[in-house]
């Protein structure tokens, strides 16, 4: 008996010698949690009101004429404001692969509002998860606009990032992206209008986007070389803004629209040139020109949608501690294909009563002086806009007035 209990205790002492001398496989580390962000303060004055959200921090276009009773433009008057709202933070992480994809996601937040009434409280960017499986990817959340392109946006310091030229804002969606060589991708998009809602003629949120069973689509191809990035896309979009007429008649009337866009950019160590065009029609939801017309028959009302063109360039320095930028940027509303009848309707961004936004061009310089992860940007901002009384078509096309705004400011960047 005592031969067998010496003959266990030598197994047990060899098998615990041996767990100390081989040591395990480190542990992988599955997930990882990145916090950024910057504190943001814009410091603004204008000489000219003009169409803006959260107390003028993102300005349009100036405002048209308003005669008062002694003659006087009620619109030609200077204002200022300091504001910290676009001050923002966000989340990345990344976990375990999911059926050999690896896996990321992303949380980000400002605190701009979603309405003027929600100024200073903290409003969704991004919500989404993305799957990269090596040449192919897909993004399942909210994200920006798919005619957003984040490698080619204006570099501007004022926080409307080009906006009226360039399309702007997130929409939940699925993306799918698959790089055809190591240069050329395909994307492919569905999604839903969210933060910058789709044009209805209630003014319920998002209503016309949510009352149609087709969501927007949208498909382009890029090119991505050592300096070069280049890209040009198509999307086709239906929207419903009403399922029961004003004279209570079932409606299943849409307005049915596309567009089509293109942009370059070309950077090296000394210099940044990016340009980005778009046309197409109900480009409202893209914090653009344009929406659509209604003309009413039978007691229902049928849709045509408003034309946009839209080009701009930005050229800016990419010096390390101080780089100067210039940024112009042009839109034209084109107006609906066929002409309304004199009792229709416009529904759209650029429209005051029987007025309407014929044109808008925007010149820009700044220059930005950076130190680490603290930025201090001069600009100045000219802004002009021609209004029009409203045709059948929805343009300007008589009493055209050009009225200017001058924005100065100052934008204070921390980043962390």
């Amino acid at each position: 008996m005592k031969k067998y209990c010496l003959i266990l205790l030598i197994g047990i002492s060899s098998l615990k010698g041996y767990s100390q001398t081989v040591p395990s496989a480190p542990a992988e580390k599955d997930w990882s949690i990145n916090l950024y962000g910057f504190v943001k303060t814009d410091y603004i004055f204008d000489s000219r009101k003009s169409a803006t959200v959260r107390e003028d921090n993102l300005n349009l276009y100036p405002l048209d004429v308003a005669l008062d009773a002694n003659g006087k433009d009620a619109n030609a008057v200077s204002q200022s404001n300091f504001l910290s709202i676009t001050s923002r933070f966000g989340i990345k992480v990344k976990g375990p692969d999911v059926w050999g994809a690896k896996m990321s996601g992303n949380i980000e937040g400002d605190f701009f509002g979603n309405t003027d009434g929600t100024i200073g409280t903290l409003r969704l960017r991004h919500a989404y998860v993305n799957m990269d499986w090596s040449k192919t990817s897909l993004t399942m959340g909210q994200t920006w606009y798919p005619t957003f392109i984040p490698e080619v946006f204006p570099g501007v310091a004022n926080f409307n990032t080009g906006i009226i030229f360039n399309p702007f804002g997130w929409a939940t969606q699925v993306k799918l992206k698959q790089a055809l060589t190591k240069k050329v991708t395909v994307i492919a998009t569905a999604y839903k209008e969210r933060e910058f809602f789709a044009l209805g003629t209630t003014g319920t949120q998002n209503s016309a986007s949510i009352n149609s069973a087709l969501p927007s689509l949208n498909g382009q191809i890029q090119y991505k070389g050592k300096n070069w990035f280049l890209g040009a896309g198509i999307e086709y979009k239906s929207m419903q803004p009403l399922t029961v007429s004003a004279t209570n008649i079932v409606t299943t009337e849409n307005v049915n629209s596309s567009s089509v866009f293109g942009y370059a950019k070309y950077s090296n160590d000394k210099i940044i040139i990016k340009v980005y065009g778009i046309s197409g029609g109900n480009l409202n939801n893209l914090v653009m020109l344009g929406g659509f017309t209604g003309s009413t028959t039978s007691g229902i009302q049928s849709y045509d949608p408003t034309k946009t063109t839209s080009f701009w360039i930005d050229i800016a320095s990419n010096a390390k501690a101080i780089a100067p930028g210039f940024f112009f940027g042009t839109t034209k509303n084109n107006g609906a294909n066929t002409a309304a009848g004199s009792t229709a309707q416009v529904y759209g961004r650029g429209i005051t009563g029987p007025r309407v936004v014929d044109n808008v061009w925007r010149a820009s310089g700044r220059i930005d002086f950076k130190s680490n992860k603290f930025r201090v940007t001069p600009e100045l901002e000219y802004t002009t806009a021609t209004w029009g009384d409203t045709d059948l078509y929805a343009k300007a096309s008589t009493n055209k007035k050009d009225v200017a705004n001058l924005r100065a400011m100052v934008s204070c960047v921390y980043a962390f």
